[in-house]
């Protein structure tokens, strides 16, 4: 495997540390494993130094001190993941990418970024135009999601300006985009509408005629102009990632949306102490290993001695049990998931008989001791009378899944929604439907793929992702189009099964 490139100078020190997480990250999504990814990372940051290199050499050289228009740092090392990754297509080691993305380079869609300027997508175009400072902060605070103190500490800006500036920016890049918009060759339908485009998107009031609605769900240049021209509705983060990245851009998007909200952004694990990746947010102590074994101790002693303590006891104890169980239970303080115990009795613990000498107490205490930890749930079901056959049927007919579906933006034609999932259950695979109640389609997914008929889709698993543990969470998110309203999703299904949906 080829290592990283010697930085030359403190500046590619510096890129190297900023710019090597976003690479990677992008590099995993186009790979089919954690060691190609580093490859193809690596490769890429090779190639983008020398790119870099090559530039600053030529720009010193016609003695002018301008800089030649470029992308950015980060958009222009993503795209050199896209460039090594054609070539490995192209020298037999396709089979180590990721392969939508195989299908995605032999495509017309992929041509379009080697193809003619003129030809390429719009967002690529307009932000290659603008000033490098400019260029940065709007792919910082967009793509990249990063809080507007981090990226006023990273740019230098000053705090209080930089919100105001990056409005500025914005403005900058949608009068860049609308004026290659209009230099692009075009035949007279699309012509006829280029400037009635850039009037209703300048305005977050003005409605879309409906004739310009059909022709933009015809007509993919035009319809990534509109995502590119509006100031207003939140779509600008996904036309950039799409526009500039190509393949896998929303998923790259969707990916540093949550790194930085876990502040995680910036190339190291403790760049959120440097780079005030936390401010305006509550400090959230870390566990270390160590914390876990002992907690996972603690947890095994306590169910332990649950397990050994004697039954038929007083009704002082009987009360002691049925409080048990109501901390076994949801707190009304603090609304976490509910899941079913993992512990089945052979003579209904899940209804209860009343006493704790009944059948079901006996026979989940004559279990191995290794148990001992599920048997404690299985007796909270039923230790105080008439009143714990109804606690235990409620617990034992808990869904064995939850599902949050949240919708992350939303302009006047489109959305971008992400839907996280959580499985009491081991899943080998998954397959989650849904219903829409206003139409809505969905017209792009990542981590995922989907069919829709009519309102009800069905999301099923990548190759990459389809395990899941038990109780543990699977995510993916998707574009999609709705007209009048958009309301969320409803009927969640997880393998057919019911599953509730959580706010």
């Amino acid at each position: 495997m080829p290592d990283l490139p010697t930085p030359q100078n403190a500046a590619e020190a510096a890129l190297l540390s900023e710019c090597w997480d976003a690479v990677l990250s992008y590099a995993d999504l186009c790979t089919s494993g954690s060691a190609s990814a580093t490859q193809l990372a690596t490769e890429a940051f090779t190639h983008g130094i020398d790119e870099l290199r090559a530039a600053t050499a030529a720009s010193k050289s016609t003695g002018t001190g301008r800089r030649a228009l470029r992308l950015p740092r980060i958009p222009l090392l993503l795209a050199s993941v896209r460039t090594v990754a054609a070539s490995w297509e192209t020298s037999g080691l396709g089979h180590r990418l990721d392969p939508d993305l195989r299908l995605w380079l032999h495509s017309d869609k992929a041509a379009r970024y080697v193809g003619p300027p003129l030809h390429r997508p719009l967002a690529l175009r307009g932000l290659r135009d603008m000033q490098e400072p400019d260029a940065v902060l709007l792919w910082l605070a967009e793509v990249e999601s990063l809080p507007m103190s981090a990226v006023a500490r990273r740019l230098g800006l000053d705090p209080a300006a930089a919100s105001s500036e990056l409005a500025q920016v914005r403005a900058l890049f949608r009068d860049r985009c609308h004026r290659n918009h209009l230099d692009t060759p075009m035949d007279p339908h699309c012509r006829s509408y280029a400037r009635l485009l850039g009037a209703i998107t300048r305005s977050p009031s003005a409605e879309t005629p409906e004739d310009l609605s059909r022709h933009m769900a015809r007509c993919v240049e035009c319809a990534e102009a509109a995502a590119c021209l509006r100031l207003h509705g939140g779509g600008l983060p996904a036309a950039l990632s799409s526009g500039v990245i190509g393949w896998g851009g929303l998923a790259y998007l969707e990916r540093r949306r949550r790194a930085a909200e876990a502040g995680m952004s910036g190339g190291r694990t403790d760049a959120a102490v440097d780079t005030g990746l936390n401010e305006g947010k509550p400090v959230r102590p870390r566990i270390g290993r160590t914390g876990i074994l002992v907690t996972a101790v603690l947890v095994s002693a306590l169910a332990l001695t649950v397990s050994l303590m004697p039954f038929g006891g007083s009704k002082g104890d009987d009360a002691n049990a049925a409080q048990g169980e109501s901390t076994d239970g949801q707190s009304v303080a603090d609304p976490g998931p509910t899941f079913p115990s993992g512990s089945k009795t052979k003579s209904g613990s899940g209804s209860g008989t009343g006493t704790a000498g009944s059948p079901a107490v006996a026979d989940s205490t004559s279990r191995p001791a290794g148990n001992s930890d599920q048997e404690a749930q299985g007796e909270s079901s039923s230790p105080a009378g008439k009143q714990g056959g109804a606690k235990g049927s409620t617990k034992s007919a808990a869904p064995d899944c939850r599902v949050k579906y949240e919708i992350v933006s939303e302009w006047p034609d489109g959305f971008q929604a992400t839907v996280t999932v959580t499985s009491t259950k081991a899943l080998a695979t998954w397959s989650l439907g849904w219903t829409f109640k206003d139409g809505q389609r969905v017209g792009q997914m990542w981590d995922g793929t989907f069919t829709q008929d009519d309102s009800h889709v069905t999301a099923t698993a990548a190759d990459y992702n389809k395990t899941v543990a038990a109780n543990g969470t699977f995510t993916f998110g998707f574009l999609g189009s709705w007209t009048g309203s958009n309301s969320a999703a409803r009927n969640f299904t997880l393998n057919k099964a019911s599953c509730q949906a959580v706010g």
